[in-house]
């Protein structure tokens, strides 16, 4: 196999990982104001996601460090192209991190409550726009001879991207309410089980809908087998989600998101970025791609570091694997102690 195809395969697993692991981060923050009935019930929900939220993160970082080393063509028609987008999703994320940081810093409801705004907005607007952007890059953009993007934010913002976005914010939305009812315990729990059902069901038409769309555009016979396994995982995490199994329910959306992202990398497949000009202008992984020698170099680097982080990454779930709940939050909360649970 190619080093070329063996990076596109590997950049891809970095944008599964980053899906699957941020989702519930994005569906925790989107989530807050609707399960949540009190600032300690906040807390525990901030309090699921507050040891990881960073190291989730992560995966975008080295995501997109991956594609600029692996295939710089595609990192500067990607990133120049869709400039706005990537610049409000940027924004979104300091937000919402600089929200986890602050919002305990003081005890008045005001000062809290407008942390809380900065993390709901900084969950949705990324939850979105990462939809738009990949459906778009699925489906192709105009791009000319010179390897450069010709189109506008108007042209990311056609049916197809927008769907894409539902899709993602919806998928999220019931990834973040499934992981709020594994991870905690009481009435919120119960509560975000029931929502996890609700909002999946919007989710699951959506997704179906862009899914079979999408396998028109670009589909193959494997891309349809994955799609239709995605949306089986759905059904299933719903089903065991009204079942109260909430660990099984949690697996199925986290395996629905890694099936989707995985089909959407398969149809695009051998390109990066197909022209919606002329096909000949289309970005591949052998077109965008960086030198032999310089993927060579960064395959032994992935090779040596990867299962490092990913080790690190699983101590970290391992750790704070227990399920929390109102009593274990404490009150009052002093000025300059953190917000997170130990």
């Amino acid at each position: 196999m190619e080093l070329t195809t063996v990076w596109f395969a590997l950049i891809a697993v970095l944008w599964v990982g980053y899906f699957c692991l941020e989702g519930f981060d994005f569906g925790v923050g989107m989530l807050l104001p609707v399960l949540a009935r009190d600032d300690t019930e906040r807390r525990v929900m901030i309090n699921t996601v507050g040891p990881v939220w960073d190291g989730n993160e992560v995966w975008v970082l080295v995501a997109g460090g991956a594609t600029f080393a692996a295939f710089p063509e595609w990192y500067a028609t990607l990133f120049s192209g869709f400039y706005l987008p990537l610049l409000l999703i940027l924004v979104a994320l300091i937000v919402r991190g600089l929200s986890f940081e602050y919002r305990h810093k003081r005890e008045e409801s005001e000062w809290k409550g407008r942390w809380d705004l900065a993390l709901i907005i900084g969950s949705i607007v990324p939850s979105l726009l990462w939809g738009v952007a990949f459906a778009n890059i699925v489906a192709g953009v105009p791009i000319d001879a010179d390897k450069e993007f010709t189109g506008n934010l108007f042209t990311l913002l056609n049916p197809f991207g927008l769907l894409g976005g539902l899709v993602t914010l919806t998928l999220f939305a019931t990834h973040g309410a499934m992981f709020v009812a594994l991870k905690t315990d009481g009435e919120i729990r119960h509560r975000a089980r029931d929502l996890a059902v609700r909002i999946g069901v919007v989710a699951a038409v959506l997704a179906v809908v862009f899914l079979v769309w999408t396998q028109l555009k670009t589909g193959t016979a494997v891309t349809a087998v994955v799609f239709a396994a995605a949306a089986a995982s759905l059904v299933a995490g719903l089903v065991s989600a009204r079942a109260g199994r909430e660990g099984w329910a949690f697996v199925g959306t986290f395996v629905t998101i890694a099936l989707a992202v995985i089909g959407l990398f398969l149809g695009l497949f051998p390109d990066v970025m197909p022209s919606t000009t002329d096909p000949a202008y289309s970005l591949t992984t052998t077109n965008a791609a960086a030198t032999a020698y310089t993927l060579k170099v960064m395959t032994w680097v992935a090779v040596i570091f990867t299962p490092i982080v990913l080790g690190y990454q699983a101590w970290t779930y391992w750790v704070f694997r227990k399920r929390i709940s109102v009593r274990h939050i404490p009150t009052p909360v002093l000025a300059g102690t953190s917000d997170t649970a130990s």
